[in-house]
């Protein structure tokens, strides 16, 4: 075989269509689209669309569906800014034909995307998100009975070191070089103004401070310790499905029993919108119908329990179920409805049914938070304006309702986890084809080495030349402090054990590609599957 060379090619001027490679389309997509095009998706966002583009005149711009749809792979990749969906979906295939777009037209660029954004107005983000939300009543994935709250941060488009004082524009520096000057430090170098600094009673306060690039944004402690302007993501979740009822956009500092007013006011707008909608017959979910009286139960946490918070749901008769902190005794003179109310969210919290959900809550809010904001990438949004972040956050969470009925489907909820499925998938059916060929302490996959045998085999190496550690990485010891990359220790195992046995002939390959495969995949076969036994070998560590 001859060695291949790149060169410089001059483009063809025409090309055939029949010589073009032959488009792959991704089965999760495909599938996706088909849920789309079977609800008239495009008719829907082209009617809420039509009054913010001229009638006649002007060049047509990208459809709505285009632009609904690039966020929506935001999600399902996992990608948190506007030029990383516009480079993903220029760069794939597949996504090309999740858009509608053929090999001749232009996809999206970053600017068309922001544009659209900010000439869509709130409102038509939200009829998208509920437009999802009667979705999941169709496929009997929505019941809206008991729903759960809680919030989480957003680490917002701005630096703390950008803040300057609302009263007089100046910054942190000059604040605090001003207040040298009143003890009679003229000009003070930047070691006196941080020593000075560091010695003095301060606070950072939103009443005194604000970041001029995004005066919307609040300083506050993030879930990690590390103090940050953000936002505050709120969520109302249904607990029988996990859908993400409503979704809300606040600032940072506002308390979560005065932030939940909003959401819920959402929450139970949708649900009673929406009440006694049935499912269809061939719906994937078990939910028959939506609620028909509304919201029910509300459950959260303690920082949601406040006497009025409490009083407020019970005057509309939702029923309660929100922990209450420790406090001391208190007066109920002249309130006598707030202490029905949370006397008796002090009952139900003993019954198990409001036990069980908590424990749903904990569960089902912590994933939702998970996939929006973690997998999702939005944990540090890229925008700025809590409208703009609300825009995306709320396709965002309209991604992760869709994705409850493709689980259901494909038993995986993304792009990325349908992949890594189908290759589970293959290693699966290669432990099958395999097993009868080879011995079964060959086809054996957790066969970790003894932490002893592996600290043996470290200090047994010298100092000053290549090693190969018991794990199969290989490093120079030298003194450096840089962590060596780990490989399984099965797959050692596997190919010394092949080494010393005689193996069939035309099994060279099919092995190689078996050990190629990634070791997280192989965790997802079952156990019987394995052939594994309650000793795994040892090594003698030489």
């Amino acid at each position: 075989m001859a060695l291949g060379k790149r060169r410089q090619k001059q483009t063809s001027f025409w090309v055939e269509t029949s010589q073009l490679q032959a488009r792959g389309r991704h089965p999760f997509y495909s599938r996706l689209n088909e849920i789309l095009d079977r609800a008239k998706f495009d008719t829907y966002a082209e009617r809420i669309c039509r009054k913010y583009y001229a009638p006649t005149m002007g060049r047509p711009s990208i459809a709505p569906g285009v632009y609904f749809r690039c966020f929506l792979v935001g999600y399902f990749e996992g990608i948190d800014s506007e030029r990383g969906i516009a480079y993903r979906v220029s760069d794939s295939l597949s996504l090309r034909d999740f858009l509608g777009l053929s090999l001749e037209e232009q996809t999206p660029d970053h600017s068309t995307l922001s544009k659209t954004r900010r000439l869509m107005n709130l409102g038509t983000h939200k009829a998208v998100f509920r437009w999802v939300l009667k979705q999941l009543a169709r496929e009997g994935l929505l019941s809206g009975k008991n729903l759960g709250v809680d919030a989480t941060t957003l680490e917002a488009n701005a630096a703390l070191r950008s803040i300057v004082r609302r009263d007089n524009g100046l910054s942190y520096d000059e604040h605090v070089a001003e207040l040298m000057k009143h003890e009679g430090i003229e000009e003070p170098t930047p070691a006196q103004r941080q020593r000075f600094d560091r010695k003095r009673k301060k606070s950072l306060s939103n009443r005194e401070w604000v970041n001029p690039h995004d005066r919307e944004a609040r300083i506050t402690k993030m879930k990690d310790g590390r103090t940050h302007l953000a936002y505050k993501a709120e969520h109302a979740v249904d607990l029988e499905t996990g859908a993400v009822v409503a979704v809300t956009v606040q600032p940072a500092d506002r308390g979560d029993t005065a932030s939940m007013t909003t959401t819920l006011a959402e929450a139970g707008e949708t649900v009673t919108e929406m009440a006694g909608q049935p499912a269809e017959a061939e719906a994937v979910g078990s939910v028959a119908a939506v609620s028909d009286i509304g919201v029910e139960r509300v459950v959260a946490d303690k920082g949601y329990h406040s006497k009025e918070s409490v009083a407020a749901l019970a005057e509309v008769g939702v029923r309660t179920a929100i922990a209450e902190p420790e406090r001391k005794r208190q007066q109920w003179a002249g309130q006598s409805e707030a202490q029905a109310a949370v006397y008796a969210n002090r009952r139900r919290l003993n019954t198990k049914t409001a036990k069980a959900l908590m424990r749903r809550r904990g569960e089902l809010i912590e994933r939702s938070f998970a996939h929006l904001y973690d997998t999702g990438g939005m944990r540090r949004v890229h925008l700025r304006g809590k409208n703009n972040i609300a825009k995306r956050v709320l396709i965002h969470a309209a991604a992760f309702n869709l994705s409850l009925i493709l689980r259901q489907i494909f038993k995986v909820g993304t792009g990325r986890q349908a992949a890594d499925l189908f290759a589970a998938l293959y290693v699966a059916f290669l432990a099958l084809t395999q097993a009868e060929k080879w011995p079964q302490e060959v086809i054996r996959y957790d066969c970790p080495l003894p932490a002893t045998a592996r600290r043996r085999n470290c200090c047994r190496r010298s100092l000053g030349q290549n090693v190969t550690l018991s794990t199969g990485c290989y490093r120079r010891r030298c003194g450096s402090s840089q962590r060596p990359r780990r490989s399984p220790a099965w797959v050692d195992y596997i190919r010394t054990d092949i080494q010393a046995r005689p193996r069939p002939d035309g099994n060279a390959r099919t092995l190689d590609r078996f050990l190629s495969l990634p070791v997280m995949l192989t965790r997802k076969i079952p156990r019987r599957l394995r052939g594994e036994r309650n000793e795994s070998p040892r090594s003698t560590g030489n």
